[in-house]
């Protein structure tokens, strides 16, 4: 098959990515621009009638949004299904509560570390079909995992889903900015709302229900996924149309080798410090050096090559680098701490997986509404900056609230404390990437979405495996406090099965895991607090009003 070199496209704002909160990098689409209302803010000096720039109509632009709308479904749907079977998969697998935190490390640091080579590929290629491919990823991915037979397959089985996903948030990410303004962003955010909402809501639900159902079970969460993948793949072939023009291709395989190698290892050290070997042991400084080595590396590389898979040039932009500092710093916090909900509903509250789902509908919501109204009225007026400053204040306040809960908080106050979460996080991880996008070059538009999307996944990573750490070594020593070292054989607790557990046992456990959650979200805290301090020092500026494929055309001719 052969592939066909394109030009560099932009970007367009992100939400939140699951399983990974699981995961990370999930797009805010948005619709075409139809012309900016009369009441709302006085137009941008840069805009143009729409029929002039040839844009695509409100229908064209929702018919091409079709295809990725369900790959991004398929995506999310995976990820909070298996988030809340995750307890019984562990336990099934005879897994502990470490390989716990590597099923979803796995999947966030194989995203993590190869979106930024999905990205520079979409400046090369055709984008249609490298979404196409990626989702076929997700595909084989699905298949093994449902099938694995061990923990151990199913790791790997992760990864494959973890590349996948990957390249269907950063693409879909690039192809919808070329039709979209930034302007006209928020108007449309409902678009996106509806999807999100609904993988989410239907994930924890849905799964809940395979886990107990007895002649499906577990397996199915990663099954159901696929006829989702292979339509998704069929409508993108039809409804999505984008130019191809040919142009000579570099891709800069060794920085690329070099950025995916760093942060792996970096990773998988955040992973095994604390657990596997003592923080301040050889084997810390070993993996530390190493991978800032590689990194290293990977910044002498990136500085030399003519088309460099992230171009050091964009962090010269103040808006580019305090975004990529928040969102890290999101991603650390939000996922770090929100992944391990579940296993707190199933194993310290004691509900069902069905029940867990239904748990996680008070963030969701409070994200889907904060995220519309937020986007609607910065549509509206134009001002983007006091929503970053709101939510992460709100954002961090959540992190406050939840580090209080244990075995014995009510469900009422504790869907007021998920509200809280996911009221900040509507208002912050969007706009986030729209600041970013709005205040660079349209020829930096991709490199500044994909590398914003990097960061933030790689803050994912870096937060499950950190705060992972945390709740292992938190639940094994309260496990030695109250057993004795025989019962963690001398390692990482064991996931337990409830269901085999006697009453005085399954209270003590309940408890333990309980406190350790708590503990979670009072790290994850302060990490949010940083990121208040990181959006404070953003300058706002006025929304532009063009595509990315205007303002590239516009750049074009006042350089000529």
């Amino acid at each position: 098959m052969t592939v066909q070199p394109e030009p560099a496209t932009a970007g367009a704002p992100g939400a939140i990515p699951p399983d990974d909160l699981a995961v990370a990098g999930v797009p805010v689409p948005a619709e075409a621009a139809a012309p900016t209302r009369p009441e709302a803010a006085v137009a941008a000096p840069d805009e143009v009638p729409a029929q002039q720039a040839g844009r695509m109509s409100h229908a064209e632009v929702i018919q091409a949004l079709s295809g990725l709308m369900l790959g991004i479904f398929v995506t999310i749907l995976a990820s909070t299904i298996v988030s809340n079977a995750l307890p019984r998969i562990i336990a099934d697998l005879g897994g502990t509560q470490s390989v716990y935190t590597w099923v979803v490390t796995t999947e966030l640091l194989s995203m993590t570390a190869t979106v930024p080579l999905w990205g520079k590929m979409a400046d090369l290629y055709s984008k249609k079909l490298l979404i196409q491919l990626s989702l076929s990823l997700f595909v084989v991915g699905s298949l093994i995992a449902g099938f694995a037979p061990n923990v151990t397959v199913l790791l790997i089985s992760r990864i494959a889903q973890g590349v996948g996903a990957g390249g269907m948030g950063a693409l879909a990410m690039i192809v919808m900015a070329a039709m979209i303004p930034p302007r006209e962003l928020g108007r449309y955010s409902g678009i996106f709302g509806a999807v999100f909402g609904v993988a989410t809501i239907a994930g924890p639900l849905i799964g809940g229900v395979l886990v107990d159902t007895s002649w499906l079970g577990w397996r199915w969460c990663f099954f159901i996924g696929v006829p989702f993948s292979l339509a998704a793949i069929a409508l993108l072939q039809r409804t999505l149309h984008l130019p191809v023009v040919r142009r000579t291709v570099q891709i800069d395989w060794l920085g690329a080798l070099l950025i995916m190698a760093g942060v792996c290892t970096l990773l998988i050290w955040s992973s095994l410090a604390g657990h596997h070997f003592a923080w301040g042991s050889w084997q810390t400084g070993a993996f530390v050096c190493g991978g800032v080595l590689l990194l290293a590396l990977a910044v002498w590389t990136e500085s030399r090559v003519a088309e460099p898979i992230i171009p050091l040039g964009i962090f010269r932009n103040r808006t580019v680098t305090l975004t990529v500092v928040a969102s890290t710093l999101v991603g650390v916090a939000l996922f770090g701490g929100t992944v391990f909900l579940s296993q707190y509903f199933q194993v310290s509250l004691g509900k069902s997986p069905t029940v867990a789902g239904l748990m996680s509908l008070p963030m969701i919501l409070g994200l889907l509404v904060s995220s519309t109204v937020a986007g609607q009225l910065i549509t509206r007026f134009g001002r983007w900056k006091a929503y970053l400053v709101a939510g992460s204040i709100v954002m961090t306040g959540g992190f406050l609230l939840l580090s209080t809960i244990d075995a014995r908080t009510g469900v009422v106050r504790l869907a007021i404390y998920m509200v809280v979460l996911g009221v900040g996080v509507g208002m912050l991880m969007q706009n986030l990437v729209l600041a970013a996008q709005n205040d660079v070059p349209a020829a930096e538009l991709g490199a500044a979405t994909s590398t914003l999307t990097f960061f933030r996944s790689m803050g994912g990573a870096i937060g499950v495996s950190a705060l992972g750490a945390v709740l292992t070594n938190r639940v094994t020593s309260l496990f030695v406090d109250h057993f004795g070292t025989s019962a963690t054989g001398g390692g990482s607790a064991k996931v337990p099965d409830l269901e085999t557990l006697p009453a005085p046992v399954l209270a003590v456990i309940r408890d333990i895991y309980g406190t350790a959650t708590s503990d979670l979200f009072l790290v994850a805290a302060p990490i949010g607090f940083l990121a208040v301090l990181a959006v404070l020092f953003i300058k706002e500026k006025p929304l532009s009003t063009l595509t990315g494929e205007e303002r590239r055309a516009r750049e074009a001719a006042d350089r000529s």
